[in-house]
C-alpha cells in the first residue's frame, strides 16, 4: 500500500514537471516572436550627425550639427548666473513642498519674459501655464491639447522648420500642412508666399511660428512684416502658436526677440507659447520649459490648464525640480537676471562675430558663390544652401558635420576652426558651381 502511494506521488510529480516544462516551452516560443515585427526607427538627423562625429577620429573634425552653445575654445559653458543660482538654492530642491511653488514661480516669470507689459494677463487669470520638459514637451502638450479639442484642424508648419516639429504633431495625430516661408534662391523670407498661404488657409487654422532666430534658416520677418501677419490673422481668425527656443540669440536682447509675441498680444490675439531655457541658459540636460495658453477669461483658463495637467500627468507627471529652481531663481532675482541678460548678449555677439569672420574669409577665397546670407541670417544657425553632394563631400573630405538640410550651428564656429571651415566650404562649392552642373533649384 505504501509503495503504491509513493508510485502515485512520483507519477504526479513527474507529470507536473513535464506539464510545467511544456507550458514553459509554449510560453517561451510565443515570447520569442513578440517583437519580431518591430523595425528600427529612422534616426533623428541631428542625433545621427552627432553619432557620426563622435565616431570620426580625424583631429580636424568639426561638429556644426547640434544647436548647443560653445565658447571660443569649443567647450560647453556654465553661465555665472547659473553658478550663482545653484549656490542660492542648494538643498532647497530636495524639499517636496517646494515643487508646486517653484513650478508656479517658473510659469509666472516665464510669462513675464515672453509677454512683457502684457504679463498682467497672467494676474488677470487668463493664462493657462504649465512647466514643461523644455520646448519639446511644451510643444507636445499643446499638440495633444489641439488633438483633443480640434481633432480635424491641421497645424500649419513653416517650410522649413525644426525637424522635430513634424514628429511631435504627427505622433499627436494632428493633421499637418505647410506654409511657404524660406526662399531657397534669395535665401531670404518668402514673405509674399507666406501671406498668400495665410490668406488661403481655412479660417480659424492653427499656425506655428518661430518668433526669433528661426530654426533652421536663421531668417526672421521684420517688425513691419510681423504686424502685417498679425493683421491678416485677425481677418482670418487664425490661432498663432509660438515656439520660442532661442530668445536672446537673434538680437542679443531678450525683449527685442520677444517683440513678435507682444505684437500679437497688442492686437488682441489669443496665443500659445512654448518656451525653452536649454539654449539661452545653456541648460540642455535640465530640460526646463514652459507652455502658456492665453484664454478669453478665467473660467476658460482654468479649464485649459486642467486639461494640460491631465496630459502632463500621463506622460511625465511632474518635471525635475532642480532646473526649474535654477531658472525661476534667476528670473525672479533682479541682480541675477541682469547678469543673465549680459551673458546672453555675450553669447549672441560671439556668434555674430563668427558670422562676419566666416563670410569675410570665404569672400577672400573668391569663387562663384555669394556668402552674404551668412550675415543676413540671425541666431544660432546658418542655412548654408549646400546641396546633398556638397554636404557629403564636406563630411568625407573635410570631416565637417552639418545636418542633411544644410543647417550649420554657428555656435560651433570659433577663431581656431573658422579658416579651416571656410576653406572646406570653398572647396566643396567652387568647382561644380563654376562648371554650372548644380541647379539653383536644388539649393
Amino acid at each position: 500500500m505504501q509503495q503504491r502511494i509513493i508510485i502515485n506521488i512520483m507519477r504526479r510529480f513527474i507529470g507536473g514537471r513535464f506539464a510545467g516544462s511544456t507550458r514553459l516551452m509554449s510560453t517561451s516560443s510565443r515570447a520569442l516572436g513578440w517583437w519580431d515585427h518591430v523595425k528600427p526607427a529612422p534616426k533623428d538627423p541631428i542625433i545621427g550627425v552627432t553619432e557620426a562625429f563622435l565616431a570620426d577620429t580625424n583631429p580636424n573634425k568639426i561638429n556644426l550639427g547640434v544647436g548647443a552653445y560653445r565658447d571660443n575654445e569649443g567647450k560647453p559653458v556654465v553661465l555665472q548666473c547659473i553658478r550663482y543660482a545653484d549656490s542660492k538654492i542648494a538643498g532647497c530642491e530636495f524639499l517636496e513642498s517646494n515643487a508646486t511653488e517653484v513650478g508656479s514661480k517658473l510659469v509666472e516669470e516665464s510669462v513675464k519674459l515672453a509677454y512683457g507689459k502684457h504679463a498682467h494677463l497672467l494676474k488677470d487669470g487668463r493664462v493657462a501655464g504649465l512647466q514643461a520638459l523644455s520646448g519639446t514637451s511644451a510643444c507636445r502638450l499643446f499638440a495633444e491639447l489641439q488633438r483633443r479639442f480640434y481633432p480635424e484642424s491641421p497645424i500649419y508648419l513653416p517650410d522649413f522648420t525644426w525637424s522635430n516639429h513634424h514628429n511631435i504633431w504627427r505622433d499627436a495625430q494632428v493633421p499637418e500642412r505647410s506654409f511657404r516661408y524660406y526662399h531657397p534662391i534669395s535665401k531670404r523670407l518668402n514673405f509674399a508666399a507666406l501671406m498668400d498661404d495665410v490668406e488661403n488657409a481655412p479660417d480659424g487654422s492653427f499656425f506655428l511660428f518661430h518668433p526669433c532666430a528661426h530654426n533652421p534658416t536663421g531668417v526672421d520677418p521684420t517688425e513691419e512684416q510681423w504686424r502685417e501677419i498679425s493683421n491678416k490673422f485677425k481677418v482670418k481668425n487664425h490661432f498663432p502658436f509660438f515656439d520660442m527656443a532661442y530668445q536672446g540669440f537673434a538680437s542679443g536682447d531678450l525683449d527685442v526677440d520677444a517683440l513678435p509675441i507682444r505684437i500679437f498680444l497688442e492686437d488682441g490675439h489669443l496665443i500659445g507659447c512654448a518656451q525653452s531655457f536649454a539654449k539661452n541658459m545653456v541648460l540642455h540636460g535640465h530640460r526646463v520649459g514652459c507652455l502658456s495658453v492665453l484664454c478669453d477669461d478665467v473660467k476658460q483658463a482654468v479649464a485649459v490648464k486642467s486639461q494640460l495637467q491631465q496630459i502632463a500627468r500621463t506622460t511625465y507627471s511632474n518635471p525635475p525640480v532642480h532646473g526649474i529652481s535654477l531658472v525661476s531663481t534667476i528670473l525672479s532675482d533682479p541682480q541675477t537676471k541682469v547678469l543673465w541678460f549680459k551673458e546672453v548678449k555675450v553669447m549672441a555677439n560671439r556668434i555674430k562675430q563668427m558670422r562676419i569672420t566666416l563670410r569675410e574669409t570665404l569672400e577672400k577665397l573668391g569663387g562663384p558663390v555669394s556668402w552674404e546670407h551668412i550675415t543676413n541670417q540671425v541666431g544660432m544657425f546658418c542655412f548654408s544652401g549646400l546641396t546633398p553632394d556638397e554636404i557629403d563631400r564636406l563630411v568625407r573630405e573635410f570631416h565637417v558635420y552639418i545636418t542633411p538640410d544644410g543647417r550649420m550651428s554657428m555656435a560651433g564656429v570659433n577663431t581656431s576652426n573658422v579658416n579651416y571651415l571656410a576653406n572646406a566650404l570653398h572647396e566643396v562649392t567652387r568647382y561644380e558651381r563654376e562648371a554650372g552642373t548644380i541647379s539653383s533649384v536644388s539649393l
